[in-house]
């Protein structure tokens, strides 16, 4: 074949081009032949995944988000009801449960709830404020999902949805991704595909397992924010109760937790159980007081002359039902003259200390998050890269980060796939 040297300025045909040794061509950074190359590859199209591509993209990175789900964010679109409480205003490190309990720190203070707000704003999404702090996207779950969509793919990021995810390599040039359409190779590879909590919304374990498999250490995932399932000899008791709302204080392995509880047909749910959920391991004791902020001890004293009955007097307190079921009838039925003051401490003890160790709670199934994940420690609080895995970085709930019932963990979703976006 005849060689052309090609000098200064002179353009060569499109034959020489075609038939010169590929060693006169150098093959681009990550490049495999056959397979489309990319600057990011986020695996997980979640909240985590969409406000990196978002940032990234708008940074001109070329960013591909690949999910197995028929939809992106099919979690953001049924959270909180439906509703999306989309943030905290009070969210800070505190409000974090990890093993490295600082590591959220410099992610949140860069990406904060404000910051969060102010993304709506530009989305053209309102808020509301349902309770102190929280705050609620005013056009609901799904056209937040649906705005953050479009957001990235206007800032042109892909979208490779119903793949299926099998495999991850890391290569001498990058990393390569199989699914059971095609295979990637890029530069940079963010794991954002959560963690194994409310598979009815598609959640798997397989960025875990991603995880480990590229070399990462992986905390064992845990349900958290998970109602509780009291042990056999209560049930009847909940069942009696289901549907009962009341302030309580939870206590357990040295947590407090004072919010509203709600009795199950087997335990204990709403955010009082819910939040103390976050740090309740198997095994663990726990009591309710299901008269916080009350002296129950002095005001029945006081009122020692009374002959109201004393389920009727503690009917002011709680809900006539609980008193009812909870203690002895023959003591409920007592007036309160009549009480000696062993039984009036019974009473006490029973209402304030009332012990209701769970059996377990209603695990993975009905958890909304899983406590665990990808250990902290291995990877940058400043840019979510995995210290001695360059180029690989790990985002969102798939990290042992879980925060508390509140909109604590989309803002985590938002402030790490933001920390992650600038350094991709």
């Amino acid at each position: 074949m005849r060689r052309t040297f090609l000098f200064r300025y002179q353009i060569p045909s499109t034959k020489e081009i075609a038939e010169a040794p590929a060693l006169d061509r150098p093959a681009p950074f990550g490049y495999s032949p056959g397979m489309p190359h990319h600057d990011v590859v986020i695996l997980g199209a979640g909240a985590s995944g969409l406000c990196c591509a978002l940032f990234a993209a708008r940074r001109g990175r070329g960013v591909t988000l690949v999910d197995h789900g028929p939809v992106a964010a099919r979690k953001v679109r049924i959270s909180g009801g439906g509703r999306c409480n989309f943030t905290h205003l009070d969210a800070c490190a505190e409000d974090y449960s990890s093993a490295n309990p600082a590591f959220v720190r410099s992610a949140l203070a860069r990406f904060g709830p404000w910051d969060a707000v102010a993304l709506l704003a530009e989305l053209g999404l309102g808020h509301e404020e349902k309770n102190p702090g929280q705050l609620f996207c005013s056009q609901g779950a799904p056209a937040l999902a649906r705005a953050l969509e479009q957001a990235c793919r206007n800032a042109g990021a892909e979208f490779l949805l119903r793949r299926s995810i099998e495999q991850v390599q890391r290569t001498d040039a990058g990393y390569r991704v199989h699914t059971d359409h095609d295979e990637l190779t890029c530069d940079h590879l963010v794991l954002a595909l959560g963690g194994p909590s409310w598979p009815d919304a598609g959640a798997t374990d397989l960025g875990m397992r991603l995880a480990a498999g590229l070399g990462l250490s992986v905390l064992p995932p845990r349900p958290a924010l998970v109602p509780f399932v009291l042990p056999p000899e209560q049930q009847k008791l909940c069942r009696e109760l289901a549907g009962v709302s009341l302030r309580a204080r939870l206590q357990a392995a040295g947590h407090v937790v004072e919010d509203d509880l709600l009795f199950t047909h087997k335990g204990l749910s709403g955010p009082a159980a819910l939040q103390l959920s976050l740090y309740w391991q198997r095994g663990q004791a726990m009591h309710a007081d299901l008269l916080p902020g009350l002296n129950l001890s002095a005001e029945l004293r006081e009122a020692r002359q009374s002959k109201t009955r004393l389920k009727n007097h503690l009917a002011h307190h709680i809900p006539a039902r609980v008193a009812g079921i909870l203690l002895p009838p023959a003591r409920a039925e007592k007036p309160l003259c009549e009480l000696s003051n062993a039984e009036l401490d019974r009473v006490v003890a029973q209402l304030t200390a009332f012990p209701c160790t769970p059996q377990r709670t209603e695990g993975m199934l009905k958890a909304e998050v899983a406590a665990g994940g990808v250990d902290t420690r291995e990877i940058s609080s400043k840019t979510m890269q995995a210290r001695n895995c360059p180029g690989l970085f790990v985002i969102g709930e798939l990290l042992d980060v879980t925060g508390r019932l509140g909109g604590y963990n989309l803002q985590w979703a938002w402030s790490s796939g933001h920390a992650a976006a600038q350094y991709v």
